[in-house]
């Protein structure tokens, strides 16, 4: 049975931990709209730390669990992870779609000092490092696997069937919002290349967070904020 088993609970664990907290900031925004105080007006002002501190919890609590071996073939994650960048970008850099400038505000609390600097280091944080890890460690790590096999850990990293390509696939698709399904689409499908090329949990978790990092970059220096 799923979440059966203590491997099972320990890979799909940050990701639960992740959209509980985000679930949680969509009720609270849904009761509370319309109210003055910027913690039931504004969840994802602390959504955003929430889900960095305790999903950082939760991966340190089951880290043992994971294969996350230097991989071997680093260049194939980084050049994917460079590719997905420029697809995500390509509608605004050069297609000529409208940028995403509605979203997170960095100047919340204040356009200086320790406050903006949290604000935005903490945003940056769970985008570069968690998301990645979070997602990858899911996705790839554990139910490419378990749609080949129940007892996931004994199937290796990388093996290929067409239901986990295509399940793992269209669920990353689901996870980001509309606009974002062609870029996540294709995005899924190269990921999950990185995974049967290299074998490799954290080559995936590499290119994951390469492209991340690269688009943290892209949105501090454009002002994008609706990529966050």
């Amino acid at each position: 049975m799923f979440g059966a088993t203590k491997s099972e609970r320990a890979y799909f664990a940050p990701f639960l931990a992740f959209y509980a907290v985000l679930a949680l900031g969509e009720v609270v925004s849904h009761f509370f709209n319309g109210y003055a105080f910027w913690m039931v007006s504004a969840p994802r002002y602390w959504v955003c730390p929430i889900q960095t501190f305790v999903c950082a919890g939760v991966l340190i609590h089951a880290w043992r669990a994971y294969e996350l071996k230097p991989p071997r073939q680093p260049l194939v994650p980084i050049g994917i992870g460079a590719l997905v960048f420029v697809l995500w970008i390509a509608p605004q850099q050069w297609l000529g779609s409208a940028p995403r400038l509605d979203g997170f505000d960095p100047t919340y609390f204040g356009a200086d000092g320790w406050k903006y600097g949290v604000n935005l280091g903490l945003r940056f944080l769970r985008l570069a490092v968690i998301v990645p890890f979070v997602e990858e460690i899911f996705w790839r790590g554990f139910l490419l696997r378990y749609l080949i096999r129940e007892d996931f850990t004994r199937v290796p990293m990388g093996e290929f069937s067409w239901l986990s390509f295509s399940v793992v696939t269209a669920g990353f698709v689901f996870e980001h919002s509309r606009p974002d399904w062609p870029a996540a689409l294709l995005t899924g499908v190269l990921y999950n290349l990185v995974a049967y090329r290299t074998r490799s949990l954290s080559a995936c978790v590499l290119a994951h967070a390469l492209t991340n990092a690269l688009l943290g970059i892209y949105i501090l220096r454009t002002g994008q904020w609706g990529f966050w």
